[in-house]
């Protein structure tokens, strides 16, 4: 079961602010979460029944760091479409 703890961050992004103006708010998660998981989420500690939820799974890039191969950490984005009026200010803080 998904948790408040498992949203990482909202993205701010030149695309993500595009979209936010039709209502939709893009949430990074960790790779465990699911849509029915999000949607509890959102229930329980906003208040906010999503319209819609799409999500992106997104594998780490492999870098190199001071000549060692690395990875970054693979995450989950979910596009969720809110009610009219609707938002997540209490995340934002």
């Amino acid at each position: 079961m998904a948790d408040i703890t498992d949203i990482k961050t909202i993205l701010y992004t030149e695309k993500s602010l595009g979209l936010q103006e039709n209502g939709v708010v893009v949430i990074q998660t960790s790779p465990s979460v699911t849509k029915n998981g999000l949607k509890s989420v959102l229930k329980n500690y906003f208040g906010i029944t999503p319209l819609k939820i799409n999500s992106l799974r997104q594998d780490g890039k492999v870098k190199r760091f001071r000549g060692k191969m690395g990875a970054r950490n693979d995450v989950k984005k979910f596009y969720v479409k809110l009610p009219e009026g609707a938002s997540l200010e209490s995340m934002e803080a």
